[in-house]
């Protein structure tokens, strides 16, 4: 049997917490000093159903309550331990590491493993061989951001330590603990995605079921040149694994979003796009209308901020209104041009890359269907309204959905993974693409209506654990 380890290993202290489920006895070991972290006795008033008095003794019952959710999922004879701290993580105005998890030590070629030549997580090689094969280690290392929300970290936006999900514009912890618990139990690739270079030159048992279908290979097979080009192939590559695929047709959505641009012939064509998780959701035959540019902000920018103009109000009235992304909230801006009279929004993102991620927010007044497109496509449909007069553009689309294929997956029905280009580091390849609708558990960024579950009718993290051998 091999072994490597993963990361490393901070000194163990006291077992904070240990309990058992349906399936499996899930703990969490507190790793923090005196007076910090899960040890901060600063006063906190009950919330959300979270009843400790102490902020350490609240962030304690949220760990409880994400291990309960993994406990009565798994199925396991073997204690998985997490090891857990509260760090300062990378964070500034505008946005923070939220945690990070993985496993502490990684296996291959053990009895029982259902692939010899494959890397396992800690906790799926102890459930796969029956015992604890290293009693010493943890399973999982968990880091998470104690400073979220503080001055100069994400200002005003905590995490929410309830545990009804009740959260509003706060950072849900339960949800944020169950996704990066499931990179800890095996939800991840071992080998680099920029560099493509296996793990000590053994694929992980991830690899086994990544498909990149331009290339007609999975990455078990593909030279480490090809896995770094997969790794940016967006749209193309998926989740072979046959649980995943049959499971995705009870979770995602039938029918992708799209917009079709109609008119003029020399742009028309279907751009992929991604959907609000507010307002409501796309359908068919979907809006169709003449597009129109918001144009607020030099140079030759819309960012809708504020209500439109005049001018820019009696452009957009009942029409589609083109949005840059930029300087505030996808609500404010969606809200501002519904209230301008505009039948939908499109909001052009403002950095490279792709696919096009969904809009985050939270307003239950916005009743037009609004999405993002990549900075390119902006561009291209920007250059076709170039020439559009004060009230028309010429330019015609319809933003719906395409019937023949579910949110977030391939013509064939396998489910996409991220692959945005350029890459990310930490986030590609290893999570769900942010096509996929509802949203899952597992893509990059946590999204604000997500349900606590991470099993089928609503998630498809447990699918493909279970397809890596759970």
């Amino acid at each position: 049997m091999k072994r490597l380890l993963s990361a490393s290993v901070a000194a163990l202290a006291l077992l904070f917490s240990s309990a058992s489920w349906a399936a499996a006895t899930i703990t969490i070991v507190n790793g923090d000093p005196a007076g910090a972290g899960f040890n901060d006795t600063t006063p906190a008033a009950p919330v959300g159903g979270n009843l400790g008095t102490t902020l350490g003794a609240q962030r304690l019952n949220v760990f409880q309550a994400a291990a309960a959710k993994w406990g009565a999922t798994l199925d396991s004879a073997v204690p998985i331990r997490i090891l857990a701290t509260w760090d300062a993580l990378p964070c500034d105005e505008g946005g923070a590491v939220l945690g990070a998890a993985g496993a502490l030590a990684v296996f291959s070629g053990f009895p029982g493993a259902p692939v010899a030549n494959a890397w396992f997580s800690k906790a799926e090689t102890d459930k796969l061989v029956g015992e604890d094969v290293e009693p010493d280690t943890p399973d999982i290392r968990a880091t998470f951001n104690v400073n979220l929300g503080q001055p100069g970290c994400f200002t005003g936006t905590p995490f929410y330590l309830g545990l009804d999900n009740n959260h509003g514009p706060l950072v849900d912890l339960v949800t944020v603990l169950l996704h990066e618990f499931g990179h800890g139990l095996g939800f991840q690739t071992y080998t680099d995605d920029e560099t493509g270079e296996q793990l000590a030159g053994v694929p992980s048992i991830w690899d086994y079921f990544l498909l990149d279908t331009t290339l007609g290979k999975l990455w078990k097979d593909m030279s480490d040149e090809e896995r770094v080009f997969s790794a940016t192939n967006s749209g193309h590559l998926v989740w072979n694994g046959p649980i995943v695929t049959a499971a995705a047709r009870t979770v995602l959505q039938a029918g992708a979003p799209v917009l079709t641009i109609l008119s003029p012939a020399s742009i028309a064509g279907v751009d992929q796009v991604g959907a609000a998780s507010f307002g409501p959701p796309l359908g068919s035959p979907g809006v169709t209308g003449e597009v129109m540019q918001v144009i607020d902000t030099a140079p030759d920018l819309g960012l809708a901020c504020n209500p439109l103009s005049p001018a820019n109000a009696l452009a957009v009235r009942g029409k589609i209104a083109l949005i840059d992304r930029g300087a505030c909230t996808f609500v404010v801006k969606v809200r501002n041009a519904q209230d301008a009279g505009a039948i939908a929004v499109v909001i052009a993102d403002n950095a490279p890359g792709s696919p096009p991620a969904g809009l985050g927010g939270t307003d239950p007044g916005i009743v037009i269907p609004a999405v993002r497109i990549t900075q390119d496509d902006g561009r291209r449909l920007k250059a076709a309204l170039a020439k559009r007069t004060r009230l028309h553009s010429g330019v015609f689309a319809n933003l719906g959905v395409n019937l023949a294929m579910r949110a977030g997956t391939d013509a064939a029905g396998r489910v996409l993974m991220f692959a945005p280009n350029p890459d990310q580091p930490g986030s590609s390849v290893s999570h769900y693409d942010t096509s996929a609708f509802p949203n899952l558990l597992m893509e990059p960024a946590i999204n604000g209506d997500l349900l606590h579950e991470v099993a089928p009718p609503r998630d498809l993290t447990f699918p493909l654990l279970r397809d890596i051998g759970w």
